[in-house]
């Protein structure tokens, strides 16, 4: 990998302490992921990203940074994550890592110096307030976990912003100093070795947050700084941005209003991500085509990032609240299941009714729309959830490796592990993990080591565009088309249970040779076009030509 190697990636995400465990406390640690990489290298990943990685207190699963230039102590040492990127290197694998500067620990150096005396030279590191701020009840990121998003310091004497939990005091933006230290951070892992930085709540960062103001300015300009600095340090160096935001500012974080791509690299694709969802919940597939109509055109060199499942609920903020209806019904009907008031906090196998056909039928839909596909830890091998762990942990449950016990996560007791393995039922360890799907040709982690290996051969996927094609078929099927300078991709799928059959003979004469790459059953060859079959639930990859 190399020009724009992100357009070209399939990302993993996961946390570090529930993945793997090598000396057997019970949390997943660097070595543990160390020897579980020729698994990923297997599977077809060429971009491991990392959740967070730096010490902290714990209260928001490491999202709260206490140091940002070390490692956790439970995870390792900056030794062992130097060795964790070297042995990836050499498996042609990248490293990214959560870049979490929006706001810090309440028990970082910075805010306990900040918050002691109005002489502390971080006093101006944070955003402070004389007067509680009218707003302080608005704009909470966590709806029923957070009551305001100022807090009073009694030792500060002063109201503090926390766009997150009051625990996480946001770093001012609008400081030189604070845009030096970010920059000096970003400098610092990436002379490390790390190929670049998945950027948390990036809204948030450029906020230029003004007391009793709900909507401050933003300052697009401090992108173009990250960008042009992290580019210099390190030429292939990417930006991975978490920014859900109306879709008509969405292109203001690919770039300057010139159309030149000088901020972040790539976008999560929310969006698509609801789209996608809400289409497979009513089986029609009209959400996506909207979505696909929809997309803004990008600056040259920009790219999405797609996704089912992330770290976090899917969040259905930006549907009606009819849309939002539809899904819950569907995948999450229950109180349990659902998150602020906007999400359902389950995995996607559970969330489908553990069928099969329909887990596969997702996958690809996925991995062949536009864009780099963001797969998280265990989804492979179809992981369920834990719905009695509070909030997103439901869904951050330890790998399932193997039938020993703690499903191979660890050696420690079960009561010292970091969080509990599932265990019994459809999707307890001992009936999902690794192990025996690695022995059965006919399991979902051979499935998407072939579906991965076939998207290696389709790299109009990535670099190509996407387009809808547009001709008469039944509601649940879809046709779209991804075209690049290496060729045409076809791809059908069905999300309904009944087959179906669609003419698309009138992409017959950009045909060379067509034939199917990945389906879920054996067709007809698709001669002529004419008469496309595609089972219930069924998909087709189908290469119509290829340039040399």
């Amino acid at each position: 990998m190399s020009d724009r190697w992100y357009s070209k990636a399939v990302v993993y995400c996961l946390d570090i302490d529930s993945f793997a465990d090598s000396d057997g406390d019970g949390c997943g640690d660097i070595r543990g992921l160390i020897g579980r990489l020729d698994y990923l290298s297997r599977l077809g990943i060429n971009c491991l990203w990392l959740n967070p990685i730096h010490p902290s207190p714990g209260r928001d699963d490491g999202y709260d940074v206490s140091d940002f230039y070390n490692v956790d102590p439970r995870f390792g040492t900056l030794g062992d994550f130097a060795e964790l990127l070297h042995q990836a290197a050499n498996r042609g694998i990248k490293v990214i890592i959560d870049l979490v500067v929006n706001h810090t620990s309440d028990q970082h150096p910075w805010f306990l110096s900040a918050r002691s005396s109005p002489d502390s030279p971080y006093r101006d590191w944070y955003v402070w307030s004389e007067t509680a701020p009218p707003d302080r009840d608005q704009g909470m990121v966590f709806p029923g976990e957070q009551n305001e998003t100022w807090s009073y310091d009694r030792t500060a004497k002063l109201w503090y912003y926390h766009r997150f939990y009051k625990f996480q005091p946001d770093l001012n933006i609008e400081n030189p100093e604070v845009r030096a230290e970010i920059k000096k951070i970003c400098a610092f892992w990436l002379q490390l070795g790390v190929a670049g930085f998945r950027m948390d709540a990036v809204p948030f960062i450029i906020e230029k947050t003004e007391p009793g103001n709900p909507s401050s300015p933003m300052d697009f300009g401090f992108l173009s700084e990250l960008r042009q600095h992290v580019q210099w340090r390190r030429g292939d160096a990417v930006l991975l941005a978490e920014a859900n935001v109306e879709p008509d500012k969405l292109t203001a974080y690919f770039g300057d209003e010139g159309g030149s791509g000088n901020r972040i690299h790539m976008l999560f694709d929310f969006m698509l991500n609801a789209k996608l969802v809400l289409a497979l919940a009513r089986q029609d597939t009209e959400p996506i085509i909207d979505a696909l109509r929809d997309t803004p055109k990008l600056p040259a060199g920009g790219q999405w990032a797609t996704f089912l499942r992330n770290h976090d609920e899917i969040d259905l903020s930006r549907l009606t609240a009819e849309q939002r209806k539809d899904v819950i019904e569907q995948f999450g009907p229950e109180d349990h299941m659902q998150l602020y008031g906007r999400g359902i906090r389950r995995r996607l196998a559970p969330m489908l009714g553990n069928d099969r056909r329909r887990i596969e039928l997702a996958y690809s839909l996925q991995f062949s729309l536009r864009g780099t596909p963001v797969l998280r830890y265990g989804e492979e091998i179809g992981m369920g959830d834990d719905l009695s762990l509070d909030g997103r942990n439901a869904i951050r449950t330890p790998m399932q490796w193997s039938m020993l016990p703690n499903g191979g996560f660890s050696a420690a007791a079960p009561e010292d592990l970091i969080r509990p393995v599932i265990s019994g039922g459809e999707f307890g360890y001992e009936t999902v993990n690794a192990t025996l799907q690695r022995h059965d040709s006919g399991s979902l982690l051979s499935w998407f080591e072939r579906m991965i290996r076939t998207l290696r051969e389709a790299p109009e996927i990535g670099d190509g565009t996407c387009t809808h094609v547009d001709v008469p078929a039944p509601r649940g099927v879809l046709a779209h088309r991804a075209d690049a300078d290496t060729g045409t991709m076809l791809f059908v799928h069905n999300l309904t249970d009944e087959s179906a059959v669609v003419d698309l003979s009138v992409l017959a004469g950009d045909a060379e040779f067509p034939n199917d790459v990945l389906a879920d059953q054996e067709y007809p060859e698709p001669d002529g076009l004419d008469k496309i079959k595609v089972g219930g639930y069924g998909y087709r990859w189908i290469r119509m030509r290829r340039t040399a």
